[in-house]
């Protein structure tokens, strides 16, 4: 009788063991399991914020003060050229000063339409070079506020100019010193607005809001300059239907007070 409770005692200790064996082999499986998910997850989390810091273009830091809020650089390098200090305008009426300059001045231009388009989408036949209308991008892709040493997509730029935008464009055929002088002019009134080279358009210097272009044949130095400065000052944050505030915007800026 003794031997028997001794052969079950036995009989029930190695099966508690076993079960403890399984047991531990089960935590510890589920432990590795649960630091390879943290693992994985830490290196998402990681990426995440490497890719955001990669896609800010400088978000509103550095000369080319790209703001994110306004939408996004949708990886388009950005220009952190400092520019010329430039004088304040000598001709303010912009009818005067696109003449004085040899400018073609275009107001009230035909709305082209505002339909959003997914990003990549192949431009439709905008009906002025640059654009200064038509169906864009679905947002957040509009391009962001800011100055690019490259050009953007079209239907990304033209989002923006249906938010009070005015963007400055040049070719970049134009000499250092004068993309500098456009920089300059550029960082006095960087608020809703964008710089960028242009090798598509006819133009040397370009300034475009919404319905509005203003084309200059060639470079014409402070004559040039006053031209865009009086554009903006007549058609920045006033056409486009959505108001600047939508991009993050109090009101529209004016030259010289870029905040």
């Amino acid at each position: 009788m003794a031997n028997r409770r001794e052969e079950e005692r036995e009989r029930l200790r190695e099966a508690r063991e076993a079960q403890e064996k399984t047991h531990t082999s089960s935590e510890r499986n589920r432990l590795i399991l649960g630091y390879g998910a943290a693992a994985v997850i830490g290196l998402i989390v990681v990426a995440g914020v490497v890719a955001l810091i990669l896609n800010s273009g400088g978000d509103d830091s550095g000369a080319s003060h790209i703001n994110l809020q306004s939408g996004s650089s949708n990886a388009i390098q950005p220009d952190e050229r400092t520019g010329t200090t430039v004088a304040a305008a000598k001709t303010t009426d912009l009818e005067q000063a696109a003449k004085a300059a040899g400018c073609e001045l275009r107001r009230g231009l035909p709305d082209e339409g505002k339909t959003h388009i997914p990003p990549g989408s192949e431009a439709p036949e905008y009906k002025t070079n640059p654009p200064t209308s038509g169906n864009h991008v679905d947002p957040p892709y509009q391009q962001a506020d800011g100055a690019y040493s490259e050009m953007p997509l079209p239907i990304d730029m033209v989002h923006s100019l249906e938010h009070g935008r005015m963007e400055i464009q040049y070719s970049p055929d134009l000499s250092e010193d004068e993309q500098l002088e456009l920089k300059g002019l550029y960082e006095t009134m960087y608020g809703g607005t964008l710089l960028f080279p242009n090798d598509e358009m006819p133009y040397a210097v370009a300034a475009t809001t919404w319905t509005n272009l203003l084309g200059c044949k060639t470079y014409e130095g402070q004559k040039t300059l006053d031209a865009i400065s009086a554009f903006g000052k007549a058609t920045w944050g006033k056409f486009g239907g959505e108001p600047a505030q939508a991009f993050g915007l109090t009101d529209a800026p004016t030259p010289r007070n870029p905040s």
